[in-house]
């Protein structure tokens, strides 16, 4: 029996890992004062429909376009969806067109080196910025550049943006992002 709830391109899922990658970044992601982070991870629905059919573009080991249900139900992993209602028919092909640009290439683990710097640097944006490159993206990368396509970001700019950030700011901003799948496990 297919679920009642319809994915759309350009919904954000965000999700939220029990190991010790998902644990690191979070980690190093959060900034001094704030409260515990929520993602460890983002992808962009390129492919909407049930959630069973629709189908993700993320930042693994490789940029990959797949089934988001095929990657996600009955895992360990915790996932939310979350709908932009501030994009045109027009904002969201330029969304998913830059998103799809990456597919096929290979992840960014400089950039993580680089996210972990700035911590250290109590959140500057200078090393992210240092790896600055369109080449070998992370999963905020992909998120963050293809709604840049849009005029559209998440509080910080693209290159500095992480998981937490694009949950922070789609959660602090309801009337901009509305949670279309609660965080938890596909298929539990």
């Amino acid at each position: 029996m297919a679920s009642p709830v319809n994915l759309a391109p350009g919904d954000i899922v965000l999700t939220r890992s029990g190991g010790i990658v998902g644990w690191a970044i979070r980690v190093f992601t959060r900034s001094i004062g704030e409260s515990r982070t929520k993602a460890s991870h983002s992808g962009l629905i390129v492919e909407g429909g049930p959630l069973e059919t629709a189908v993700i573009v993320e930042a693994l080991a490789t940029v990959k376009r797949h089934s988001l249900w095929g990657r996600y139900a009955g895992a360990k992993k915790e996932v939310a969806v979350f709908r932009p209602l501030n994009l045109t028919a027009a904002d969201l092909a330029k969304v998913v067109a830059k998103a799809e640009t990456y597919v096929g290439r290979r992840y960014g683990y400089l950039k993580l080196l680089a996210h972990w710097a700035d911590w250290i640097l109590q959140g500057a944006y200078v090393f992210r910025r240092l790896t600055n490159q369109d080449r070998y993206p992370i999963c905020s990368w992909v998120v963050a550049y293809a709604f840049a396509e849009a005029g559209r970001h998440f509080g910080v700019e693209p290159g500095a943006a992480t998981p937490d950030d694009i949950w922070d700011f789609v959660t602090g901003n309801p009337e901009v992002y509305r949670e279309v799948v609660a965080l938890g496990r596909l298929g539990a």
